[in-house]
């Protein structure tokens, strides 16, 4: 099956579960204290609605709209999306929102984000009792960390494995690590067997840490070839398990992550779209080193248009994995600890958004839809899932008109000054609210069509 299908239906599939979660909380909600839910939609349905139903004993018409950028409840008595200015215009009803205690609409508005959160830490509970935790031990990463130029400034070296900031134990290589370093005032490592502690500034620009190429720390995968493609460049060429490459057109390479480095100079190069440059890249010289070999071996390639050798590399560390599980009783709060450790580390991350770099890091459904698996993997998905529950929750809850938190805010007013808004200034809040979502969702989309070209 192509990719980019599996990727969307990955998303698809993601989006619809959340949507009808998070609507359904309102919906919750609404039902328990009589509110009439005139609607219920899955995705919008501006101009038509291509499905819909409404069983006889209920009051809600069920329909699936055709632009997949969300759902909605319409609430009887609210002022939502549908800016229903004519129903608001009648006597108040007393199945409606507006007829309802501040403390019960509070419930209503908060329903959906609640059930969002409680979901995405039930399935990371569910995640952890079903496959458990796989993770390499960072002590095992014995060929230590790879460093980029800021990097070894600051004292840091190839080959030394880091083990603990001043805040922090290390236990696997993974995103936290970025943001541990980033705040760190000290880091401790080992450096051919020794521990050193190095003094860190602690305000690193943790979004340049992770988008810089080379990357302020990776760990060394040595160049070793685990496997050759059949009717692959490199077996034409000659490479066999087990070689060691050891430069790549003239460059000298000590790791996949030398190779890596060429390669995505050579991308770039090819994205500027020369026919010339597309034919001289695809000629490659590679230095070798056979298995048991007295003297390296120089070997020449022709890359397909696909600009890949046909090789992978060999992981020195899948042996060193380990895997803690857990049972029912301990997956409960390991899972909402998880999850509460992703949420903060969302969270604290967002401060980059309002950064030049960070405007252009912001994507929609193609950015969301690329960190799919390009292989159907349940475990993978259900992580994404869980995190992307996490997110919508976190930003729908923000004091921003015409989200849940904008709703929310203006009902603590309410209940703090005993005072309701007018529905006059609700409308127009709402207006504000929607324009700027609107704005927000072109910026990312031009984001996504803006990396897609180019």
């Amino acid at each position: 099956m192509d990719i980019f299908l599996i990727r969307a239906l990955q998303l698809i599939l993601c989006f619809s579960i959340l949507i009808i979660l998070h609507e359904g909380g309102h919906f919750f909600f609404a039902k328990l204290f009589k509110v009439r839910v005139e609607k219920f939609c899955l995705f919008f349905d501006p101009w038509f609605t291509p499905f819909k139903f409404k069983p006889r004993w209920s009051d809600t018409t069920y329909c699936i709209g055709w632009l997949p950028l969300g759902g909605y409840v319409k609430i009887a008595g609210m002022i939502d999306e549908s800016l229903d200015k004519e129903q608001l215009k009648q006597p108040v009803k007393p199945w409606e929102f507006r007829a309802k205690p501040a403390w019960q609409r509070l419930l209503i508005m908060v329903g959906g984000v609640l059930v969002n959160f409680i979901f995405a830490f039930l399935l990371y509970a569910s995640i952890l009792f079903t496959w458990g935790e796989s993770y390499i031990p960072i002590q095992k990463l014995t060929h230590g960390f790879q460093f980029n130029d800021e990097a070894k400034a600051l004292g840091l070296k190839d080959g030394d494995i880091l083990l603990k900031t001043d805040q922090t134990i290390f236990r696997d290589f993974n995103a936290n690590v970025y943001r541990d370093l980033s705040v760190a005032h000290s880091v401790t490592l080992q450096r051919d067997g020794k521990l050193l502690t190095l003094p860190m500034p602690g305000d690193l620009d943790l979004l340049a840490m992770m988008k810089q190429q080379p990357r302020f720390c990776a760990p060394i995968l040595p160049a070793v070839v685990d496997s050759v493609t059949p009717k692959s460049p490199a077996l034409a060429s000659g490479i066999l398990r087990g070689d060691t490459i050891l430069a790549v057109n003239g460059k000298h390479i000590s790791s996949v992550n030398d190779y890596m480095l060429i390669r995505g100079t050579m991308d770039d190069i090819l994205s500027l779209g020369k026919p010339a440059d597309s034919l001289r890249l695809r000629q490659m010289a590679l230095v070798v080193k056979h298995p048991g070999a007295c003297h390296p071996d120089t070997l020449s390639l022709q890359l397909g248009t696909d600009m890949m050798m046909g090789i992978s590399w060999a992981n020195p560390y899948e042996h060193a994995a380990v895997t803690k599980h857990y049972s029912l009783v301990e997956s409960l709060p390991s899972g909402f600890a998880y999850g509460w450790k992703v949420l903060s580390g969302y969270v604290r991350d967002l401060k980059y958004v309002f950064t030049s770099d960070g405007a252009k890091s912001v994507g929609s459904f193609g950015a969301i839809g690329s960190l799919f698996p390009q292989a159907w993997d349940w475990m993978r998905f259900w992580e994404l899932t869980a995190f992307i529950s996490l997110m919508l929750a976190f930003m729908n809850i923000l004091p921003i008109p015409a989200l849940d938190g904008g709703h929310v805010f203006f009902l603590l007013i309410e209940v703090i000054t005993r005072r309701k808004p007018s529905d006059e200034f609700m409308e127009k809040a709402q207006m504000v609210g929607m324009t700027l979502l609107l704005l927000l969702m072109g910026l990312a989309i031009f984001n996504d069509v803006r990396n897609f070209l180019f």
